[in-house]
């Protein structure tokens, strides 16, 4: 095609022009601190703020006042998991998660258990999925906190958070959800799934890096939060620190954007990725896809090309963006942990690829990378002596089981 193709969207997003125009401002005339109270340019910025604020809110159904600005999701995570367990740690000590969750919220899980808190961490089952009935079973007394991720970020399954929510709303347990791969690809309702907590962050739905939200519920059961940074009692005393205030205003344009355009949005990607689905699925054999389809982002799929390393097929397409999974894990030379809880043989995880399509992909780009991977894999096996035992029909071979 005579360029790069970008298809790793699920690590992040090229920011969209019209987000860029929005923050110019900021960055110049309009440049003023947002807690100056005394003068126009402290006005002016607390005022874009709070526009961003209701921008925000308006995607997942909150309220302005829910909405606390964060560096991003990482941080949301560690204010949610932290400042919950710290501020009710007189009610309890005890927390759930799942497995496959991003290492955002597994890490912070880890801190607390060193400081002395309990962390169940629950299976999935090998479409990836959580049983909200093993949530239920895994409440006690103790309980304070279930953090359960939207959207998965490697294998794009969608957890039946609703009625996770549910469970958690029986019980008298606050329930806090990574979101960040789900909000503005698919409809988020924090109402409709009874979450008390949700993270988000700006650059995984076209706008900039370094700046994402916390929800904390208010309206009808108010979340209280440890604060995990003090200075100045910024963001109503809950996230102290000057506010990136050009970033939040990108953040909030590219909430509005998606509220917008997210349906028809969708919709082409989602076709787009099954037109890649279906080109890869007719033009090689012993390939599968890792993760339910039913209930998946429309943006995204992970492949595995059995007899292929996925490290070697990624060398082979130097002109393709693509990963082996978390942009925070792809560093370590093994299979992910999310791969690992779906059970999957070992020649299938290690040939997992995640492709994201994007906001600004397009059906050319899909046909290419098809036609590219094809051809690579195709190559690739033909250098593999596994692949060639399994062709023979060797009962050594080793193929998916």
């Amino acid at each position: 095609m005579g360029k790069e193709v970008y298809f790793d969207n699920h690590a992040t997003t090229p920011v969209d022009p019209r987000v860029v125009e929005a923050m110019l401002p900021y960055f110049t005339e309009k440049f003023g601190n947002a807690a100056s109270k005394s003068h126009r340019f402290g006005w002016e910025a607390e005022r874009a703020v709070e526009t961003a604020r209701r921008q925000v809110a308006a995607l997942i159904g909150a309220e302005a006042r829910e909405i606390v600005f964060t560096s991003g999701a990482t941080e949301s995570n560690n204010l949610a998991l932290k400042g919950v367990a710290e501020r009710y740690a007189g009610q309890g000590d005890h927390l759930i998660t799942a497995l496959t969750e991003h290492k955002a919220v597994l890490d912070p899980c880890r801190a607390l258990e060193r400081r002395g808190y309990r962390v169940t961490y629950l299976p999935v089952d090998r479409e990836g999925l959580l049983d909200p009935d093993d949530v239920r079973k895994a409440i006690t007394p103790r309980t304070i906190l279930i953090s359960v991720m939207y959207a998965n970020n490697e294998i794009g399954v969608v957890q039946p958070i609703a009625e996770i929510g549910r469970i958690a709303r029986e019980h008298g347990v606050l329930f806090h959800t990574d979101a960040t791969q789900a909000v503005g690809k698919i409809p988020v309702d924090v109402n409709r799934d009874a979450v008390d907590l949700l993270s988000l962050s700006a650059h995984k739905m076209y706008g900039p890096k370094g700046v994402g939200a916390l929800y904390v519920r208010h309206r009808d059961r108010q979340v209280e939060l440890a604060a995990q940074m003090d200075g100045g009692g910024h963001e109503r005393g809950v996230r102290s620190g000057t506010l990136n205030v050009p970033g939040i205003v990108g953040l909030g344009e590219a909430c509005a954007i998606c509220q917008q355009e997210m349906p028809q949005e969708a919709e082409r990607l989602r076709r787009l990725r099954d037109r890649l689905k279906t080109l890869l699925e007719s033009g090689l054999e012993e390939v599968y896809v890792n993760g339910s389809m039913e209930r998946r982002l429309p943006n995204n799929l992970n492949m595995s090309f059995l007899y292929v390393e996925a490290d070697a097929l990624l060398v082979a397409l130097k002109d393709i963006a693509l990963s082996t999974g978390s942009a925070c894990t792809s560093a370590i030379p093994e299979p992910s942990h999310v791969l690992r809880a779906l059970h999957l043989p070992e020649g299938r995880a290690q040939s997992a690829v995640r492709f994201g399509l994007g906001r600004f992909n397009t059906e050319e780009e899909v046909d290419y990378v098809a036609a590219r991977v094809i051809e690579a894999v195709t190559k690739l096996r033909e250098l593999s002596p596994l692949y060639e035992l399994a062709r023979g029909g060797s009962p050594n071979a080793s193929g998916p089981s």
